[in-house]
C-alpha cells in the first residue's frame, strides 16, 4: 500500500499543542504556519490539504483572532500543566531584507548584518522565501568569493584577516541554511566560488569545511562539466581526502562521497583523487564502516577509481584492498554487490598477473565469486562474476581452498 502522507489539520483537541502560529491560506483553512509552510513549500503541494482547491497564492495570513483564543484558553487551563505559547515573530518583509543586504555592504555592519539574517532565517521557511527573493544568496555568495580572498591571502597578515574569516563562515552557514534552487545553483556555478569553498574546506573550522563541501556538492550537481567539473584543482580532491580521514561529520562524509562520485567521472579527476590517497582511504573506513548508504558510496568510487590503471595499482598495494572488496559482497546491498564484483572484474581484466590472482584465490575472493552463483542476486551480478571466472579457469581450476560443494559451479 502507498504512503499516505497527512495533512496539516487545523486546530482539534489532540493538535493543540501544535497551533503555536495559526495563519489562513486563500481557501480560508487557518493551519499552523510550520506545518503549511512544510505542505506549500517543502513538499510543492499547490492545493489545499482539506478542501483540495487550487491555491490562488502562496501568502499566509497571521489568524491573530485564533492565536489569542489559544493563548487566553492556556491561560485559563495553566493549573494543568498547559503553557501560555509566546506571541511568534512577524515574517520579515521585502524591504527589511533588502535594508540589512543594503547595511551588510558596510565592513562596519557586515557581521551585525549577517548575523540578523541567520536569526531571520531560523524562523520559519516564509523568511527564507523572502530572502532568497530579494537576492540574499547572490549577495552571500559574492560576499564568500570577495572575503576568502582576504582571509586565506598568504600576504595578508592584518588584523583583519580573521574578521573575514568570521565573515566567511557566517555567510557560508547562513547560505546553505537557504533552499536554494536548482537554477540558482547553476547561475552561481564558476570557477571562483568553487575555489573560495576548497579554501573554507582547507582552512574553515570544522562547521565551516562541513557547509562547504555540501554546497559544493550541490553545486557540482548542476555545473557544466566542461566549464568547472574537469577544471577542478588537485587541491579539491586533497580536501575532501581528509575531510573523508577525520570523519568528523556524516552529512559531510556522504557529501564529500557523492561530490567524487559525480566528478570523478570525467578528465583526469580520477587520476587527481588517486594522488590525493583516496583509494586507501576509502579501503580503511569501508574496513569500519557499519552504515549502509556510505558503504555503498565507498564501493562506488572505488569501482570509478578502478577504471584507471593507477587505481587499481593503489587497490593491490593495499594490503586489505581484494579483500575488504569481496568481504562487502553479498553483505550489504545489491548496489554494494554488483559495485564490488565489478572492482574485481576490473582487476582480473587489467590487473591479473601471477601474483594477484593467487592472492584471489588465497583471500577467498575465487570463492565468493563461485558463492554468487548460487544465491539470487541478479543476472548481470551473476553473469559478470562468471565471466571473472572464465578468465582464470586455468589457475584457479580445483583449488584447494574452495568447498567441494561450490565447485559444481565452476566454469569448465
Amino acid at each position: 500500500m502507498a504512503e499516505v502522507e497527512i495533512p496539516p489539520y487545523y486546530l482539534c483537541p489532540i493538535t493543540l499543542d501544535m497551533m503555536k502560529d495559526p495563519v489562513t491560506i486563500s481557501t480560508g483553512i487557518t493551519f499552523d504556519r510550520d506545518s503549511i509552510e512544510k505542505w506549500i513549500f517543502t513538499h510543492e503541494n499547490n492545493k489545499c490539504p482539506v478542501t483540495k482547491q487550487l491555491l490562488s497564492d502562496s501568502e499566509l495570513t497571521p489568524n491573530i483572532t485564533l492565536r489569542r483564543l489559544i493563548q487566553s484558553w492556556c491561560t485559563i487551563h495553566a493549573s494543568h500543566g498547559f503553557e501560555r505559547l509566546p506571541t511568534p515573530r512577524s515574517p520579515v518583509s521585502k524591504s527589511e531584507v533588502l535594508k540589512l543586504l543594503n547595511d551588510a555592504e558596510s565592513p562596519q555592519m557586515q557581521m551585525d548584518c549577517l548575523r540578523r539574517l541567520k536569526s531571520i532565517t531560523s524562523q520559519n521557511l516564509t523568511n527564507k522565501r523572502c530572502m532568497e527573493a530579494v537576492g540574499t544568496a547572490d549577495f552571500l555568495a559574492s560576499l564568500i568569493v570577495n572575503k576568502t580572498l582576504e582571509a586565506y591571502r598568504a600576504d595578508n597578515d592584518s588584523a583583519d584577516k580573521s574578521e573575514s574569516k568570521l565573515i566567511c563562515e557566517e555567510a557560508l552557514s547562513i547560505l546553505c541554511s537557504l533552499n536554494l534552487s536548482e537554477s540558482w545553483l547553476e547561475s552561481v556555478s564558476n570557477q571562483e566560488l568553487v575555489e573560495s569553498l576548497t579554501n573554507m574546506m582547507q582552512f574553515g573550522s570544522y562547521e565551516s569545511r562541513a557547509y562547504a563541501i555540501m554546497l559544493l556538492k550541490s553545486i557540482l550537481e548542476v555545473a557544466d562539466p566542461a566549464r568547472i567539473i574537469i577544471n577542478l584543482s588537485s587541491e579539491f580532491f586533497l580536501q575532501c581526502a581528509l575531510i573523508l580521514n577525520d570523519e568528523f561529520s556524516k552529512k559531510a562524509t556522504k557529501a564529500t562521497l557523492k561530490a567524487l562520485i559525480n566528478v570523478c567521472t570525467w578528465g583526469r579527476n580520477r587520476i587527481k583523487a588517486v594522488e590525493a590517497g583516496a583509494v586507501p582511504l576509502l579501503i580503511d573506513l569501508l574496513l569500519d564502516s557499519s552504515d549502509k548508504r556510505a558503504s555503498e558510496m565507498m564501493l562506488v568510487v572505488l569501482d570509478i577509481l578502478c577504471q584507471c590503471a593507477e587505481g587499481r595499482a593503489e587497490l593491490l598495494n593495499h594490503s586489505a584492498g581484494m579483500a575488504v572488496v569481496s568481504k562487502k559482497i553479498l553483505r550489504i546491498s545489491q548496489v554494494a554487490s554488483e559495485r564490488g564484483v565489478r572492482i574485481l572484474h576490473s582487476i582480473s581484466k587489467f590487473s591479473s598477473t601471477p601474483g594477484v590472482l593467487q592472492e584471489m584465490l588465497q583471500i577467498g575472493v575465487a570463492s565468493k565469486l563461485c558463492l554468487v552463483l548460487q544465491v539470487d542476486c541478479g543476472s548481470k551480478l551473476k553473469e559478470r562474476a562468471r565471466e571473472i571466472l572464465r578468465l582464470h579457469a586455468r589457475t584457479w581450476r580445483n583449488p584447494s581452498c574452495i568447498p567441494h560443494n561450490l565447485i559444481c559451479a565452476y566454469p569448465s
